[in-house]
Formats: C-alpha cells, structure tokens, sequence
C-alpha cells in the first residue's frame, strides 16, 4: 500500500505528526501504524503537561474537549533523607524547572486517545494492532516504508491456521515515533550512524500506579517531586514524583537511572518500599491501587540526540531523545519534533520531492523553541550522573536559575548504562521487604493489573545472541541482573537439584518496557515486537 507518508507509532509525537500533515494538506495520504490493540493502550507518563504545544497545534483544544482537565494549584519538592524523616526544599532553591505553574496533570494515554480521533476526522488513517516488523529499504539505500509483523506464527515458525502474512506499506518519506528505545529506531541510528560523534543515550526505567483515594484526602492539582531515599541507601540516582489528578485520582511513581551499578538493586522493589515513606504513604492510605506500569524513559538530552534525518525519512519523539530530563517532561517536546517533522516533510512533498535525505529538518529543530529548552537544561543529567542528586541538583539550580544554561561548558556523559555494573561479589546485597499487599505488592499482582497479554503460541519476541552468557558470565559476574530489573517477572534463574541453572523467559508477563535491551551487561537481550496487539493495556495511565 502507498501513502505520501508513513508513521511508525500513535503516540504524541506520531499523531501530531498526522495532524500537521494533515493540516497542511489535507489531500496528503498519511497512515499511522500502532502495536497496540487500542491507541493509548501502551501509553504511560507521569504526567504534568505543558500545554503551550497543544495550543500551537489546535488552538480550540479547550472547546474541541482535550482531556486537560486538572490544572496544577502547588509544587513541592522534597529531600527523602531516609525511610522516615524528609526535608522541603523552598521554591526559591528548586530549579526552576520543577516549577508547574500554569501546566496540566494529565493522563497521555488519554491524550493520546483525543489526538486520534483528531487526527482521524482530518482523514489519517490509523491501523491499530499491527506492529512495524521490518524496514524497507530501496537499491538506493533510502526508507520507503515498513513491513507489518506476521501474525498466526506458532513457536516453533510455522503458520497456524490464523496466519496472516505482514503487508508492505511504502511512504515517500516515513516517520519513526516508536517512543523510548524503539526497535526500528534503533536499527535506523546503527545503520545510517545517526550517533556518530555524540555521547552514549542514557536512559531510566519510570513506574506508575494509579490509586483512587477518599475524598476527604484528595488535593486536586498537587504535585510532588522527591529526591534521596530509597535510591540514596545504594548510591543510585533517580528521584520519585506524586500527582493529584481529577476525579479522587493519584498518580505515584518513582524513575531509576538505568546507569545504576549495583547489580542487586530490584528498581521495582525499590519502587514498592518508596510508598512506605509517610510523606508518600499519607497520600495512599486507605485508597485502592487501580493501575500498575512501567517504561524505560529516554534522558540523555542534547549531547545524546542522534541526527534526526536519514535517507527517506525521520526520527522523531523519544525515539530520538527529546525528553527534558531536567522537567522530567517529554510529551510537549515529543509533540512538537512531530509537528516541525510534519511541516519539513510537506514543503518537501510541495516540491515534488521522495525518498531523500531532509537535512533541512535540522535547522527547523535547531530554531525551534525545543532545541532552545534542552539546550539551557543539558547538563542536568550528566550533573546528576557525575556528582549525584543532591549535588548534581545544586548544580543544576546555580546552571539553569541563575545563567539559564548558559554556562560556557557541556557537561558530558560518554559511559553507558550497560557498563555500569560492578562485579556482584563487590557490591552490597540488598534485602527488600516482603510486600504488605496494602502500600506494596508482588511483581505478579502488578503485571495483572497492567492487563498484559500475548499469544501464547508465538516465537518469543526477547532474542538472546548467546543463551550461555545468562547462565554463564552474567550469572557469575553480575548474579543475572536480568530476574532484578525487570518489572514484569520475565526473567528467572531457574536451579535444579543438583545446582544446575537454567535461563527461563515468561514472555507472557512482558510490558514491553525495554528495560532489558538496554541495561544487560552483555547486550544480549533485544526487544523485538511480538504479534501486534500483545502487551499490556493501560486504561489510563
């Protein structure tokens, strides 16, 4: 099938993408591909919204109904400096970053459920439910579109009676907006070396739930942003937030950098005892847990951001690595790489133009005001990493309020979070408490709520380069970090009577947050899509 456009993902920065098109010209072919069953249904965020996007791309959105319906009323930010005890950092030290003052809380699934039907009543079409398997690839060596997954393949590779082979889609140019750690974007920045002379991506695994709480505790518009404790007992960065959304709602959530190093740590054990703290615990008293997630979060920032355009196409979103790490905020900047994606892609097309490399893309992002936000805030990350949270955010306050990035220097940050694990032998065991099923929960418990699923009979969609290294070197090296960070219960070591260890994979359990691909020492692990539709289905995270 051909379209002028083909975009990979109906999250915030493809759809908006799809609506620019449109918008543009409405007689532009534009489809969208989704691996989700349903739009929004692999979508998690905080979120706190910065709206000034929306309003750029549908100036009506309050009267069209977008669903930004709690404005933020109050910040606080806390230093969590043990399991009891806390300190409130004044708005007057806080980056200036941290402050939400005119910004939503919002739920970006649901957002991006309104940007669909948006989008579709402009005439994009929308194909959820099949994922984007393959690139295709012309004698020239440009993208001219995708190819759909198989779907109906049992285990073993051959086809059931359900078999549907995958179809080719072809675009004069294709949009990539997998999100973090997309499976095709990152073939796209090894092929094309989109990389080449910036630092390694850097990357952390966020987890959300969301709890329905009494009335008489609810504080619509609060937000809450901590720092130190429990990441701080094992020299960890990372940082924990709280949101008081509409309808008796709480959002709560804790983001682990990925460039940890001790291989005990469980970032979702860590999670699970951050609730206990009594400023968290307060909120979720007496409340019911409704919602559980998790997503490896892109936050590298600008040193880290690949070129964006490539022979035939673009990169856009988290799929390259727009978020603010510094507002720990990306919808709004994802949004808009896809709007600027939109307009270079038309103009191209205006000029009867196919399959060619848009490096004028890069001075449209280079004159954005998303280029200019990650510029003042790009050594945020790299501070934290170098000096920790404490540090690395008074440093961060002296950078961005004070000289507002302006600083003469780059602070950069060249080892990637896979390099760095010390030797389990060399590292402190941690012992995590058994879940009391009121604040905290079992792995298990969680992954049902996030109402994961697959087809049972599939080839298994987590391929292993060499299935030795997890029984072998990562075993003895690293005690197989893989059975601790990962937040569905994928991974097991299994042992036998006699001490023999087997791998085990639950591929069932996944929730496809690429914690895996990114964080195994051995890069052995990679996340490829399973059969469109599979995965978890987040009502409204």
């Amino acid at each position: 099938m051909q379209y002028d456009v083909v975009i990979v993902g109906a999250g915030p920065a493809g759809l908006s993408s799809a609506c620019r098109l449109k918008q543009i010209n409405a007689d532009l072919s534009v489809c969208v591909v989704e691996k989700s069953a349903e739009v929004g249904g692999h979508i998690l965020s905080g979120a706190v919204f910065e709206p000034r996007v929306l309003s750029e791309l549908f100036p009506n959105w309050q009267d069209n109904g977008a669903p930004l319906h709690q404005p933020t009323t109050r910040d606080e930010v806390l230093l969590l400096r043990n399991s009891k005890a806390s300190a409130t950092i004044p708005s007057l030290f806080a980056p200036k970053t941290m402050h939400n003052k005119g910004n939503y809380i919002v739920s970006v699934a649901n957002l991006c459920r309104w940007l669909a039907e948006q989008a579709e009543s402009l005439g994009v079409e929308i194909f959820p439910g099949f994922t984007a398997a393959e690139l295709v690839v012309d004698d020239k060596g440009a993208v001219k579109g995708i190819v759909t997954g198989d779907m109906g393949v049992a285990a073993d590779g051959s086809e059931k009676d359900t078999y549907m082979p995958g179809m080719e889609l072809n675009g004069h140019y294709t949009i990539f907006a997998e999100g973090c750690r997309g499976h095709l974007g990152k073939q796209l920045i090894q092929q094309f070396a989109l990389d080449a002379g910036k630092t390694p991506q850097h990357y952390g695994i966020g987890f959300k739930e969301l709890w329905k709480v009494p009335a008489e505790q609810h504080q619509p518009g609060l937000v809450v942003h901590t720092a130190g404790w429990p990441l701080s007992e094992s020299g960890s960065p990372g940082g924990g937030f709280l949101y008081h959304m509409e309808d008796q709602q709480v959002a709560v959530g804790l983001v682990v950098d990925l460039s940890y190093s001790n291989p005990h740590l469980s970032p979702y054990d860590e999670f699970q005892r951050y609730k206990h703290h009594p400023q968290l615990s307060k909120h979720l008293n007496n409340g019911e847990r409704i919602a559980y997630g998790a997503r490896a979060l892109v936050k590298g920032g600008l040193q880290a951001l690949p070129k964006q355009y490539f022979p035939g196409g673009l990169l856009i979103g988290d799929d390259a690595g727009t978020l603010n790490f510094a507002k720990i905020k990306g919808t709004h900047t994802a949004m808009k790489s896809g709007m600027l994606a939109a307009e270079c892609i038309a103009n191209a097309l205006a000029d009867n133009r196919q399959q060619d490399t848009l490096i004028e893309y890069e001075k449209l992002f280079n004159d954005s005001w998303v280029y200019q936000e990650l510029y003042v805030q790009r050594n945020f990350g790299p501070a934290q990493h170098k000096w920790g949270n404490f540090v690395g955010s008074a440093y961060a306050f002296v950078d961005i309020n004070l000289f507002n990035g302006k600083l003469p220097w780059t602070l950069k940050d060249t080892k990637p979070d896979h390099e760095q694990l010390v030797k389990a032998s060399a590292a402190k065991k941690i012992p995590y408490p058994k879940a009391d099923g009121v604040l905290s929960f079992d792995k298990l418990s969680s992954v049902f709520l996030s109402n994961a699923n697959h087809e049972e009979d599939q080839p298994c969609h987590l391929k292993l380069a060499d299935l030795g290294i997890a029984t072998g070197t990562n075993l003895v090296d690293y005690d197989e970090p893989a059975q601790r960070y990962c937040p569905a219960g994928v991974y097991e070591i299994i042992k036998d009577d006699s001490d023999n260890a087997r791998f085990q994979i639950n591929a069932q359990n996944c929730i496809h947050c690429k914690t895996c691909d990114i964080k195994d020492p051995a890069q052995n692990i990679t996340w490829v899509p399973p059969e469109g539709g599979g995965g978890p289905n987040y009502p409204n995270m």
